[in-house]
């Protein structure tokens, strides 16, 4: 069982630690001192503390006792920006030639005592049996909650339950509620393990509300900073101004004319009411240097919004920097842009980017390249840039603390509608307010919103709720690695060792006790609707019967129905040829009425109006929607139509019950029970019984799955290996097929492994290969249609629609089995991946004709290069043919150069590499 340090193991560290012949300058904290004590012990340590603790001293003491030992220490990281940072730090403590770094880009010192990895990259070590393992002793897991990533998190997962038994664990997670449990399970899994939290932030945080108020008009409005709770509440008199404002959305300048007339009219009825709007981008800036709460981050969710800002204020002319810091800045700017092409650096509008700068204002988002990316890192880590307005990627891994965090909005559009941030999406924000060592305290500044009310802002504020929950599922990919290392029975186990087995063994629980609870009450339904004048469903029946005859529903009340449904319930609706259960994803209101974004159990989504559905909707249940709510995104609908189909439901409508029954009250009918003078009140609580008959089935049917679903799944997923020759499922052997399938590591990677397998990838030339391995790696994200893709042959154009051809099958297999469908290829970006590898260059590639239509940034170029280098090295790797082998690693070089190259420099030189083997090539 996992359990805290006991207080003797408290006691054994002193606060000037010495561990391997390292002291540590400072007095170490009283989670520090208890984490190093039950390294020291031998156990494995859960950290979960905020960001910016210092949970970095108990990670490389545990590389420390590792090197002592003369053996291993692997540090696994996230995101390959935070990698490189990481691999800088250790280099900086142990000296080049004793660190390595391992990622999709960079092969530095593999066989390092010390290597810096992506969490990914050591899976794939452990499933190629690497030798280097014999001798690791220990494994950092920084930033463990990654686990419940929806598309990402089964990787840390696997690698917590397959890495070799003798291997330490340091995992590192931000504040979450259940640490505990999760201590707990790789107890289960791994052995004694402790867990320590600590939930004091090293600066204090101060929340603060900014708003406008434009009531007075002109010169009289003002920006005031409120705190958003005093003596310990939320602040009576920002309660009291939020409330008074007219919720109408005004201009950002409060002089938008139909906004501004609405609030007119409403002061006119009552002269209380306040016009407020959100502060403007320039004056908060301009508020916090007057206040000296910079440098800040100002959190924006859009990429153009954030650039438009650092356009703003520079427009505005706000001069943040002196000269001397103005000197620094440029200096840093040309250091690491240096070996980027003059060419290059005007597609990516360099001149504004260094004005920007010089002024001490900046963007950060993952439209940038990552060398402008790094220029604004190094600047405002010397605190030379004085503001940031950034996207919430910002707040995951990399080191930026700030004197000030701003968040513009606490609501998110995910492409359907708007949806508030969770405590933990805050939480994470707002970990950046504060420098340890040189600010008294942080702040954390909320912009007022006509969206939210200060009410809401003041509960996410004070909430501590942050819940980690697993997202495991059985791959192809995965399947075939048990397969090819484990017997049956053991294949078996290890899936019920996962986190998300461990958390559904005690849903099984707590569903057993609130199935015990409807039991309950639906006996008292069941009384309560019983007759003494005759048989009350008999009478219930008839009505049914009966039910032909009422009329039409109208629009106006299935509306009002449509208006009560909330995301993850089931409805029965009829969608083009489809007819049958789909969930509610996003319900939105428009001046023509309210319009559902539901999704069918392919995966397929639609959008209804009342007129669509032409009855009152029939709810028959309810299913959890995805950690990661992303409705305009492929991976998310494929995930809740995979949800739908396992949960299954069936059964009548709870609407259509109540209907029948009303009509049986107010008709007349030659029954025995219409003399009941309670008939009314019977029937509905027969109605409302038969919804609770229906919960109890559908508990069962959840509580009966509870410890089967992932053994289920992994059995669906052999299925489909077996019917396609990857799998001997009687001799539980792999084919040489299956041999490919396991040394495949991507999210299409049965897809992929088919198409090889065919053929498919053959017989093309490097930059053809490029174009058509990038079907794999693309994702049209607009919600617009992606325009026609351009192929330099109609040879190119039928091996494309040949592979999409393979994916429709396989899809449909997929659904057969009840399994997550497979992300479709995507040909959008083969003419810009065939020209990058023929040779053209960046400023060719990306420019204002944007190929792939969806305004394609140096960021975005950068990022799909390299996951399409990444693929060609697998495919150089695992290919039959030993000519597309050839082509495939041709391809890599001729990708891996220019801007994708300098992207990928940590100051070391590189090597294009193998992510399923950690080898560089070439």
């Amino acid at each position: 069982m996992a359990r805290a340090p006991t207080p003797d193991a408290r006691a054994g560290v002193s606060a000037d630690h010495v561990a391997a012949g390292r002291s540590y300058p400072f007095e170490l904290d009283r989670f520090q001192r208890e984490a190093i004590a039950s390294l020291d012990a031998g156990r494995h340590v859960v950290v979960a503390a905020p960001t910016g603790s210092g949970k970095t001293v108990v990670a490389e003491h545990g590389v420390d006792l590792a090197l002592a030992r003369d053996r291993r220490a692997y540090y696994t990281a996230p995101i390959k920006a935070l990698s490189n940072q990481k691999y800088r730090d250790l280099v900086e403590i142990h000296g080049e030639g004793r660190v390595g770094l391992l990622t999709g880009d960079n092969s530095i010192d593999a066989d390092a005592p010390v290597v810096v990895m992506t969490t990914e990259v050591l899976r794939n070590m452990i499933y190629g049996r690497r030798r280097s393992l014999v001798d690791l002793d220990v494994v950092v897991l920084d930033e463990v909650h990654f686990l419940q990533d929806a598309y990402r998190g089964p990787v840390w997962e696997e690698v917590i339950v397959h890495l070799p038994r003798h291997v330490r664990l340091v995992c590192l997670s931000a504040t979450v509620s259940n640490a505990a449990e999760l201590a707990e399970w790789i107890t289960t899994v791994r052995g004694p393990t402790d867990v320590i939290v600590e939930e004091r932030r090293p600066v204090e945080l101060e929340h603060q509300y900014l708003v406008t108020d434009l009531t007075d008009g002109g010169d009289r409005a003002r920006t005031l900073m409120l705190p958003i709770f005093t003596d310990g509440k939320p602040n009576r008199r920002a309660q009291r101004l939020d409330a008074s404002a007219v919720r109408r959305p005004t201009g950002r300048d409060g002089r938008d004319g139909r906004d501004g007339r609405h609030a007119e009219r409403a002061r006119d009825r009552d002269p209380s009411r306040r016009r407020l709007a959100t502060p403007g981008r320039v004056d908060s800036t301009r508020l916090l240097e007057q206040r000296s709460m910079l440098p800040a981050i100002h959190f924006i969710f859009s990429r153009n919004q954030c650039d438009a800002a650092a356009r703003s204020c520079l427009d505005a002319g706000l001069r943040l920097t002196t000269d001397h810091e103005r000197a620094r800045i440029r200096e840093i700017a040309h250091d690491r842009l240096d070996g980027l092409h003059p060419d290059d650096l005007a597609v990516l509008g360099h001149r504004r980017f260094l004005d920007q700068l010089a002024a001490g204002i900046a963007a950060h988002h993952a439209g940038m390249v990552p060398p402008f990316k790094e220029v604004v890192e190094a600047c405002f880590v010397e605190g030379l840039v004085k503001i940031v307005f950034a996207t919430e990627t910002l707040a995951v891994g990399i080191n930026m603390p700030a004197r000030t965090v701003v968040i513009e909005k606490l609501t998110k559009f995910t492409g359907d509608r708007h949806e508030q941030l969770t405590p933990g999406q805050f939480t994470q924000l707002t970990g950046r307010a504060g420098r340890r060592g040189i600010d008294a305290r942080g702040h954390a500044v909320v912009c007022w919103s006509p969206f939210v009310r200060f009410d809401q802002v003041a509960e996410l504020a004070a909430s501590r709720s942050f819940h980690l929950r697993s997202v495991f599922r059985p791959t192809y990919n995965m399947a075939a690695n048990l397969v090819r290392n484990y017997g049956d029975e053991e294949a078996h186990r290890l899936l019920s060792l996962s986190f998300a087995q461990f958390q559904a063994d005690r849903d099984v629980v707590r569903l057993e006790a609130r199935l015990e609870r409807r039991r309950e009450r639906l006996a008292e339904l069941r009384s309560a609707a019983r007759s003494p004048h005759g048989d009350i469903d008999d009478y219930r029946r008839r009505a049914d019967d009966d039910a032909t005859s009422s009329p039409t529903t109208p629009n106006e009340l299935i509306d009002a129905a449509i208006a009560e449904l909330r995301p993850g319930a089931v409805i029965r609706a009829r969608t083009g040829r489809y007819e049958g259960p789909v969930a509610v994803v996003a319900n939105a209101s428009r001046s023509t009425g309210h319009r559902l974004t539901v999704i069918t159990p392919s995966g397929h989504h639609h959008q209804l109006r009342a007129p669509d559905l032409g009855a009152l909707p029939a709810v028959i249940g309810a299913i959890d929607l995805p950690v990661q709510y992303a409705p305009g995104r492929k991976e998310f609908r494929r995930d809740v139509g995979r949800r739908l189909r396992a949960a299954g439901y069936t059964g009548r409508d709870d609407q259509r019950d109540d209907q029948r029954d009303e009509r049986a009250a107010g008709r007349t009918l030659t029954h025995p029970v219409e003399a009941d003078p309670d008939l009314r009140d019977r029937l509905r609580a027969a109605a409302r019984a038969d919804r609770v008959q229906r919960e109890i089935h559908d508990l069962e049917r959840r509580a009966e799955r509870g410890d089967q679903t992932l053994a289920r799944e992994f059995d669906a997923v052999l299925g489909v290996l077996g019917s396609r020759g990857y799998v001997h499922r009687d001799e539980w052997t792999l084919t040489a097929s299956g041999e490919v399938l396991a040394r495949i590591f991507h999210e299409c990677d049965l897809l992929v492994a088919e198409c090889l397998l065919d053929g498919l990838l053959d017989g093309l030339d490097a930059a053809e290969l490029a174009g058509v391995v990038s079907t794999f790696v693309h994702e049209h994200r607009s919600p617009d249609d992606p325009p026609p893709p351009w192929f330099p042959s109609t040879e190119l154009a039928d091996r494309c629609h040949r592979i999409i051809e393979v994916s429709r099958r396989l899809a449909a297999d997929e659904a057969d089995a009840g399994l997550a469908i497979h992300r479709p290829p995507d040909p959008t970006f083969f003419g810009v991946a065939y020209a990058w590898v023929a040779g053209e260059g960046f400023a060719e590639v990306v420019d204002a004709n944007d190929p792939t239509g969806t305004e394609l940034t140096g960021g975005d170029f950068v990022r799909t290069v390299r996951q399409l280098i990444d693929l060609l090295g697998q495919v150089a790797r695992v290919a039959p043919d030993r000519t597309t082998r050839r082509t495939a690693a041709d391809a890599a070089r001729r990708a891996f150069r220019e801007v994708v190259a300098d992207s990928a420099s940590v100051g070391v030189g590189v090597g294009v590499m193998d992510p399923a083997d950690g080898d560089p090539q070439g």
